[in-house]
């Protein structure tokens, strides 16, 4: 399989200049810099864990890194391949606040079923603490409980418990910090972020 990827076709390029904000360029850039971190042209769970350990030292980046592994690995066929991995990071690096936001709520709502509960709620803010190793100072903030359910109280309209797409995308531009936490701020630049260790 690595023969296969070790050089990408110009239609796979022309592709992913037109599914991505990529150039040229820069797809042969960030694909010369994938293959020599994952020969096999394979990123899989346990290396994108690696990468993330780089980025956060002081704290414990596992449950995480393993939670955006699941968004990026778009087949589910357990690792990411270049094309996978190139259309996401255009998307956190470079997608305008609503991708952002669409791609954010992917990752909370774990079992994909179009809304985020209380439980996938608090099953990412809980990882993104541990992720930097230190709780909020604020005492509204200080566990990720509480931090949930001030999300849910500004975000959850309707109050039964669970955010829809909508909901989610309107409370996070009221509140920028959820789009922040998730280093998918307006600030990230082009291969920002800890999938940067990539780049060559």
């Amino acid at each position: 399989m690595g023969k296969r990827n070790s050089k990408l076709k110009q239609e796979t390029i022309d592709r992913l200049m037109n599914d991505t904000y990529f150039s040229e360029k820069e797809i042969r850039q960030w694909h010369k810099g994938f293959l020599k971190d994952c020969p096999n042209g394979l990123l899989t769970e346990e290396g994108f864990i690696k990468i993330y350990r780089q980025f956060f030292p002081q704290g414990d980046p596992t449950k995480f890194a393993s939670l955006v592994f699941r968004v990026f690995d778009e087949n589910n066929d357990g690792s990411i391949e270049f094309e996978e991995f190139i259309r996401a990071l255009s998307v956190t690096s470079r997608g305008n606040l609503d991708e952002k936001l669409h791609w954010a709520f992917r990752l909370y709502d774990v079992d994909n079923d179009g809304f985020i509960t209380r439980d996938e709620m608090y099953n990412i803010v809980d990882a993104i603490y541990q992720m930097v190793g230190q709780q909020p100072t604020a005492e509204d903030e200080n566990t990720p409980q509480k931090r949930v359910d001030k999300i849910f109280d500004q975000m959850d309209k309707n109050h039964d418990d669970r955010l829809t797409l909508e909901e989610f995308r309107e409370g996070s531009k009221a509140d920028p910090r959820i789009v922040q936490a998730l280093s998918l701020g307006q600030d990230a630049g082009g291969g920002g972020g800890p999938t940067s260790a990539l780049q060559t």
